[in-house]
């Protein structure tokens, strides 16, 4: 079917893709219409989102190669035909693995970065990134550099780097996946900002209760195909099931009196004097604003980050620790592979395959891990992670760009582990997901990390004695 709207920014007639080597295609005969106002994109992870947006800035085909059909024009230019730094100044796009998208070190520089190449004099330049900061309420990142942003913060700043070239069509890939409420509500700000102004939002997300409200549209993208969600169905929306707390057993894992922050010459604490304690099969969640220390809490836990004071205490056996970008876990043929590799490291029997089947992974086993999409990216991190019985799993935004179907599997997961023992830790902002599976949570600002009262760690008196590790190193204890 064609979904159509008036005064079209953006136009597909029959436009089928097949990535390089792939016999069945990502997209298929696409009709799609693309007008002023927000425009939601919904469906399954795997079922052609990320394609479908990247045909917006002619990165499909023209970066990705492989095969096109069908007929397409953006803001009056053919995406399969008009050079991308062309087609950049009308159509900006951000993706959900906003590492890949940076060029420069700090973040003033990096969103003045189109302006430059686009030879904007200095004084509008300097005014129009301070529009798109204070858009997005990042002011106070201006002097910091990329590398010292957490995930949040650093999708915040390639938003502004698209929104200071004022295209005429956005399209955003998972732009709340890694926010917190507050920059969650900046982004949806500025998505209806744009869109009251008369240009084309376009947002792919999986956090339908949050963005369905304000599109004007919603778009289901399902199998490669495409209909409209008039005629259609929402994907179910997720709905918490509060679960009462597991019985806490011995000490797992602890922290005492740490102070941590990340490597470098001037090793500037992040975190100060934290103490906390978790047990065998608990399951403790981490909240906080963007920037408040999580990720820095679950790397010194892990011994990716030597503390800068106090003592940390993990349990023996294995640590598997879940970056929040898992392209830079995965680095092998496939996916079967990157989960046989944990298993040889563990000295585990177990075959891949159950792994592989509790992610729904089983028909992309042979599949190279970067060319899925970002939500089938993050499913094979888990499987690569938490493969082989890991005592200790220490888990960064694990549901970053999954489905419902994705989050069930991790639910399941991650009580198969705790059953057996494991203390799992996860940072998130999916208050849906800490209610199922959490026994407890910290809260992380301002450098400290506190426990709501009711719930405090026991004093260390009452706690048996947890086994010190070495830190493992990195790549092997890690995951």
């Amino acid at each position: 079917m064609t979904v159509a709207v008036e005064s079209a920014v953006a136009r597909l007639e029959r436009v089928s893709y097949w990535y390089p080597n792939q016999d069945e295609p990502s997209l298929r005969a696409v009709d799609l219409e693309i007008g002023p106002g927000l425009t939601l994109i919904a469906g399954d992870s795997g079922g052609g989102k990320s394609t479908l947006l990247r045909i917006f800035d002619g990165l499909v085909p023209q970066f990705h190669g492989g095969r096109v059909s069908g007929r397409a024009q953006v803001t009056g230019l053919d995406p399969f035909r008009t050079p991308i730094p062309r087609l950049a100044q009308r159509a900006g796009l951000v993706f959900q693995d906003v590492e890949t998208q940076s060029v420069y070190g700090s973040v003033e520089r990096e969103i003045a970065f189109g302006l430059e190449n686009l030879g904007v004099a200095r004084a509008e330049m300097h005014d129009r990134v301070d529009e798109a900061m204070t858009a997005l309420g990042i002011e106070g990142l201006r002097a910091r550099r990329l590398a010292t942003l957490s995930g949040g913060e650093r999708q915040r700043v390639a938003l502004a780097a698209v929104l200071v070239l004022r295209p005429a069509l956005v399209a955003l890939d998972e732009p709340t996946s890694q926010l917190d409420p507050e920059g969650a509500a900046a982004v949806l700000a500025a998505c209806r900002g744009l869109a009251a102004e008369g240009r084309a939002v376009v947002v792919a997300e999986h956090r339908l209760e949050t963005l369905a409200p304000a599109a004007d549209r919603v778009v289901i993208v399902e199998g490669g195909r495409v209909r409209s969600g008039v005629d259609g169905r929402l994907p179910p929306a997720r709905v918490a099931h509060a679960r009462p707390p597991r019985v806490n057993g011995e000490l797992a894992w602890e922290m005492r009196g740490v102070a941590a922050g990340p490597a470098g010459p001037a090793r500037e604490p992040v975190l100060h004097d934290v103490s906390l304690a978790g047990g065998r099969g608990e399951v403790v969640a981490l909240f906080g604003p963007n920037g408040s220390g999580k990720t820095t809490l679950l790397r010194t836990l892990a011994g990716l980050l030597p503390p800068l004071a106090g003592t940390v205490r993990r349990p023996a056996g294995r640590t598997a620790y879940l970056p929040q970008n898992p392209g830079a876990l995965l680095h092998l043929p496939t996916v079967r592979e990157e989960v046989a590799l944990t298993l040889r490291r563990a000295l585990s029997a177990e075959s891949p395959e159950a792994m592989l089947a509790a992610f729904g992974l089983a028909r992309l086993a042979e599949r190279y891990p970067r060319d899925l999409s970002s939500g089938e990216r993050q499913r094979a991190a888990l499987a690569a992670t938490l493969a082989g019985s890991p005592a200790l799993v220490l888990l960064d935004e694990p549901t970053r760009g999954m489905d419902l179907a994705a989050r069930r599997s991790l639910a399941a997961t991650v009580e198969a582990l705790t059953a057996a023992g494991a203390a799992v830790v996860l940072a998130t902002h999916d208050t849906e997901l800490a209610a199922e599976l959490a026994d407890r949570t910290i809260e992380v600002r301002g450098g400290r990390a506190t426990e709501p009262a009711g719930g405090a760690t026991p004093p260390a008196a009452t706690r048996p004695t947890a086994t010190p590790t070495a830190h493992p190193p990195l790549g092997v204890g890690t995951r």
